[in-house]
């Protein structure tokens, strides 16, 4: 079974093929039951479904890339991570006084809160 087929779930095979194959992805086959061959991809694309695509209904291409745009600003600017100890891999200044905001994200699915 191939990436594609695995990730896509509920959306649709034939809308999938057609949004990914636009943005100039290709499927690319890997052995069965070795999600250690792409490993990388497999997490990105698992966060990117879980955080995202799992809570809306896409509409078109153009509405595909505005979502993935929109989540690769949040995932790069905001979301921590474990691996770079709990900060986002664009790097923002720490304000230790001010009032704390909530600034709503992707949609109000996530909040960002800073001080100001």
């Amino acid at each position: 079974m191939s990436n594609l087929k695995r990730w896509c779930g509920g959306i649709g095979l034939a809308f999938v093929a057609i949004g990914v194959g636009a943005m100039g992805i290709r499927d690319k086959p890997i052995a069965p039951a070795s999600p250690w061959q792409n490993g990388f991809a497999e997490r990105q694309i698992g966060s990117a479904r879980r955080e995202r695509l799992d809570q809306i209904i896409v509409s078109g291409e153009a509405h595909l890339r505005r979502i993935l745009i929109s989540y690769a600003d949040y995932y790069n600017s905001v979301r921590t991570h474990r691996s770079l100890h709990k900060d986002a891999p664009i790097f923002r200044p720490i304000r230790q006084t001010g009032i704390i905001r909530s600034h709503p994200i992707l949609g109000g699915l996530h909040h960002h809160y800073v001080r100001v």
